[in-house]
């Protein structure tokens, strides 16, 4: 699906659309995913149109003191902090470093040069999978969007492309949407995360920092998304397994999920 037009909330999506196969789709204005709020207008009328009653904020203690949220008018906050214990171990991993990487090429190109960001951005996702941190606060959100009563619901990270897009792939795929759907709404996020960070890009690049580097940071490639799938697949054996063993969701919680969240397509 298109970003939605939000000129105070870079990289907002409806996954609403989606096909889910066997003539159904996600059901639109239920769940939906962006880049951090810290510049969010909650009167702009494309933001307040969506009724949005929970944030959910993937983000590290850092990030969020840094660029706090501003949130949509009514609508309470949960944070669910997935890198928190990959913090611990390794220091702040790249998906939550963009924007001091991308000021400072000789600081990326000594962190992450030489290929090692593909690297690094692959145990993270795996972190996503496997470490408690990240268990936790993916079964937070499913929790969220499997409680009785609950309203439209934004999920984000900064980028709204690691964090972010893990638990969209993760929700897709409980709600039975096919690899190629799944991998689509993945990378669909690329143009728009490339433009709301082109001007750092610019200035990388004009410092002398590497472009690819810098589009490996920004962006996301089918391997970050395979790592994470391959970590599911060791550990659990299937997604179902991951959400009901790994992150601890019960199955009626699943099942309210899919009752909300899945509609008839078209």
């Amino acid at each position: 699906m298109p970003a939605l037009p939000a000129t105070s909330v870079a990289n907002l999506r409806d996954l609403g659309g989606l096909p889910l196969g066997a003539g159904r789709a996600v059901r639109p204005g239920l769940v939906l995913r962006s880049a951090q709020l810290d510049r969010l207008d909650p009167a702009e009328p494309a933001v307040a149109g969506l009724g949005i009653r929970t944030v959910v904020d993937l983000r590290t203690e850092v990030e969020r003191g840094d660029r706090p949220d501003r949130l949509p008018a009514g609508a309470r906050l949960l944070v669910a902090d997935v890198l928190a214990d990959h913090l611990a171990v390794s220091g702040l991993p790249p998906a939550a470093r963009l924007k001091e990487l991308l000021t400072d090429p000789a600081l990326a190109e000594e962190y992450l040069g030489g290929g090692q960001v593909r690297e690094a951005f692959a145990r993270t996702y795996r972190a996503f999978v496997s470490s408690d941190s990240g268990r936790a606060s993916y079964r937070a959100l499913l929790t969220e969007l499997g409680a009785p009563g609950a309203g439209p619901l934004l999920f984000h990270c900064t980028a709204g492309k690691d964090r972010t897009g893990w638990a969209a792939t993760v929700v897709l795929s409980l709600l039975g949407a096919d690899e190629e759907t799944v991998r689509s709404e993945y990378l669909s996020v690329n143009t728009a995360v490339r433009q709301a960070f082109a001007p750092m890009i610019e200035g990388f690049t004009a410092q002398g920092g590497d472009p690819d580097l810098a589009l490996d940071m920004i962006g996301v490639v089918p391997e970050y998304l395979a790592a994470a799938l391959d970590e599911v697949e060791v550990r659990h054996g299937s997604m179902e397994k991951y959400v009901r063993e790994g992150l601890g969701v019960p199955g009626e919680v699943t099942e309210r999920i899919r009752e909300r969240l899945t509609a008839e397509a078209g």
